[in-house]
This record gives structure tokens, sequence and C-alpha cells, in this order.
């Protein structure tokens, strides 16, 4: 199960998601030379050791000065308590709103002071953090991520304007098409309980209404613990140095949970289409896909990727060349595979339509699915798409956020980190061959959920 929110944050960030999940920085980040690219000297880089519990990864990198993290937990919106589901994500929110030693204000000085900064997030399954600062600075940062962790403080006054702000920002996300297209999306393809079921978003606010503090500092107490955190740090660090800091900071705290494997959902075997009517939007959203019943890990999946990048990953996608560039009957268009980190995921094709061309839109998109998923891809525009995938890949790898993100993202899907040196052979070695059997295995045109948020022409306000 995942919150409104983070729906609503996911969506508005899409542009910025490589096809492949990786970690990719929204803003300038520290450029590291060592390791530059996906050799085999990632791997051969990284400690990794358990201290105080946590499994520490740590990886030293040619860039100075710098050091960069990120780190989870097993916290997030599936082990929200039957009673309110609200209860992962407002925890998640209180982090960083004052410790039981500082108030937020005075953190947020210490922070400032030294140029850092620490942020956290929740998702459907865990909680994560990612910071930056200076090498010199990093027992101070290490130490303020542990006690915001450990001991906040859930001040009931904190805890108003967060109820307050998260209200607003779900009462906004209602007025988005692209929102509300996922939203109706989500709650179609998964059952509730999945990880990846999205909940009706007037349930979630009262959920946030009804919270109280004790329901918060149960979850925290239950759910939050070093057993199962992740740390990754990348940048300027001497290790030994890291570890002392890492086993000072977090010495004593015991708790945490796994995360159970979540059952395989079977492929999405009828098609199903429904409509949300929003009055007086200027467009429709529109999310077409079905489950596939993949997780990452599984054999068929970067196959399946790499098609579905050909069919509609950026302005060199089927999708766009047709469906916008030449017959000019959208404002945008993608495909992707996504939500398979932790459960098996989803294929979906998106876009935005004008009312008045919605019809002649989605025919259009039809027409390259069914031609994709019949004719395959060709072999020119598959090495053409390796080529493509292996360098962003590559770029991403070149900053301490991407090469954290990226390390991070290998534990979460149950990798060892040597996956990031075979990345770019493993995308080599596809054929034609590979990547068409995979979309006919694991794609059919015929069993896909439509959902459609907007002013749809002749639909009626419910």
């Amino acid at each position: 199960m995942k919150s409104p929110l983070r729906l609503f944050l996911t969506i508005a960030s899409l542009a910025v998601i490589s096809t492949f999940g990786l970690a990719q920085p929204l803003a300038p980040a520290a450029t590291v030379d060592a390791p530059t690219d996906a050799g085999a000297r990632i791997a051969a880089n990284v400690v990794r050791t358990r201290i105080a519990g946590i499994d520490v990864l740590a990886c030293k990198t040619g860039v100075k000065e710098v050091v960069t993290f990120h780190g989870s937990l097993p916290a997030g919106d599936r082990f929200a308590p039957v009673g309110n589901l609200a209860i992962p994500t407002l925890v998640g929110e209180m982090l960083d709103k004052g410790t039981t030693q500082h108030d937020k204000f005075a953190i947020a000085d210490e922070l400032e002071s030294v140029g850092a900064g620490i942020s956290f997030d929740t998702g459907g399954s865990v909680v994560t953090f990612s910071g930056k600062c200076l090498q010199k600075d990093m027992p101070l940062v290490i130490s303020l991520l542990a006690e915001q962790l450990r001991t906040p403080a859930f001040a009931p006054e904190e805890l108003a304007k967060v109820k307050q702000q998260l209200a607003g920002h779900f009462q906004r996300a209602l007025e988005s098409t692209d929102y509300r297209a996922g939203q109706s999306f989500a709650s179609t393809l998964y059952p509730p309980g999945h990880p990846n079921y999205e909940p009706p978003t007037e349930a979630y606010l009262a959920a946030i209404k009804a919270a109280t503090i004790d329901d918060l500092k149960a979850f925290h107490a239950k759910y939050y613990g070093p057993a199962h955190l992740t740390l990754v740090v990348v940048g300027d660090i001497d290790v030994p140095s890291l570890q002392a800091e890492v086993g000072k900071a977090f010495a004593g705290w015991t708790g945490g949970v796994a995360l159970d494997p979540v059952p395989p959902l079977s492929p999405t075997d009828s098609a199903k289409e429904k409509t949300v009517f929003m009055p007086d939007k200027t467009s429709v959203t529109v999310t077409w896909g079905q489950t596939t019943g993949l997780k990452y890990t599984d054999p068929d999946t970067l196959a399946l990727r790499v098609g579905t990048a050909i069919l509609g990953s950026g302005f060199t996608g089927r999708l766009m060349a047709n469906v916008r560039d030449k017959e000019g009957l959208t404002y945008g268009i993608y495909s992707s595979v996504a939500n398979d980190t932790f459960t098996d995921g989803d294929w979906k094709i998106g876009a935005t339509f004008a009312p008045a061309l919605l019809d002649k839109g989605l025919a259009s998109a039809k027409r390259q699915l069914l031609a994709w998923y019949k004719d395959g891809v060709t072999a020119d525009e598959l090495e053409r798409r390796k080529t493509n995938l292996v360098g962003t890949f590559k770029v991403g790898l070149a900053t301490t956020d991407g090469l954290a993100g990226s390390l991070l993202n290998v534990v979460h899907r149950g990798l060892d980190v040597s996956w990031l040196d075979d990345y770019s052979r493993l995308i080599n070695s596809l054929t034609p061959e590979q990547v068409n059997a995979a979309i006919k295995k694991h794609i059919n045109p015929d069993n896909l959920v439509l959902i459609k948020a907007g002013t749809v022409p002749e639909a009626k306000t419910p």
C-alpha cells in the first residue's frame, strides 16, 4: 500500500526517473572521479560491514571533501496498522520536526551552519533518507541522522502542522488529472493490502485526522531499529573513521523488522476501463497497462524494460515520434515498467490528450502498441537503445548522489553490488529475439486496464 502523497510526488518527478529505476540526481552533485565507469571497479571499492546492527556500505571515490549518503529501513506504508493507514507517513514526516534532545530549529541551524542537509521520505515498503556534507562534518551529520531516526520528539504542535500540510497536499492532488489517473490505476490493478495498492484519498484524509501522538510513538517503537537498516556512504571518506562514527551514533539501538516477501500476482487477465470525470480540465490523463508478474530480479525483466524503452522512453521512443511528433495528438506520452523492486510490478503507457483529441490519440497509441507487440523491435532500434541506456547508466554513476542511490537500489533488489559492474554487459548481451520474446510473454494488449481522468467527452460527473 502506498500513500497518496507518495503517488503524487512520484508522478510529479516522473520525468527525472530513469527507465531502470537507478537514482538520477535532481540537482548538481559532486562528480565522482573513481570509479568512473561500470567496469569491474565499483564492487571492488565497496566495503560492506555490519555495524551496530546496520548494513553499512562505504565506497571511497576520487571526489574531494564531499560525502553523500543514502539509506533506508522497512517502515513504509505496507506496515500501517489496521486502524489507521496514514501512520507510517506521519511518522516519516515527523522525523525532521525535532527530537527529544533538540527542536527542529536547533537541528536545522546545526546542519545549515556546515552547509549540510538530511531528508526523509516514506514509500510503500521503506522509509528512505539521504544527505550530503563535507568530509570534516561527517561525524556531526551522522550523529544528527541517528538522533532523528532514534528519538523523534513527536511534539503535538508539530503533528498538527504536519497534518495540515499533508491535508493541503492531498486536496491539491485531487485536482490533478495525473494524480487521479495514477490513483485509479493502482487501486484497480492491485488488491487492498498489496504494497502497490493505492487507497482512496478520502480514506487517507480521514486517517490523517484521526491519528494520535500515541499511534505514532507505538509505530516508531515497533518498526524503527537497526536490524534491517541500510546505510550507503560515498565520497571522500576514511572507512575506519566512518565505521567508528556509525558505531558510536547508533550504539545501543535495537529493534527493526524485515520485509516479508509478497506473493506474486497473476498478470492482469481481462480488460477494464474506468473514467474519472473532472470538470473544467484542459486535458485528459490516460494510464493504460497491466501487472507483469515480474520483479526486477526476474530473468525477463531487463529484456522487457529495454523493449518498453524502445516503445516509449523519451523523444526517441516510438510513441513520442509518432503520436506526438508525427500526428500532433498529445502533449506527452511514454511507456514504463515500474513498482518491481520489492514486489512484482506493472507495465503501462501514460499520456495526456486534449479532450477533443482523446479518441484519436488513444487510437494512435493503440496502433503503436499493437505494432510493437506483433512485430517486435528491430536490431537497429535495440542497438541504439543499448547505447543510450548504457550511457545514461554511466552518467548516473558519475556523481556521488547517483552512485549512492544506485548502491541502495541494488540492496533493495536483493542483488550483489557487483551487479553494477555487470549492468553494461547484461544490456549489451540482449538480442532482438530475447526482447521480443519477453514482450510476447509478459504483455497482453487484450487485457489492459484503461484509466481516463479529466474532462472526458460524453462522461458525466459521478
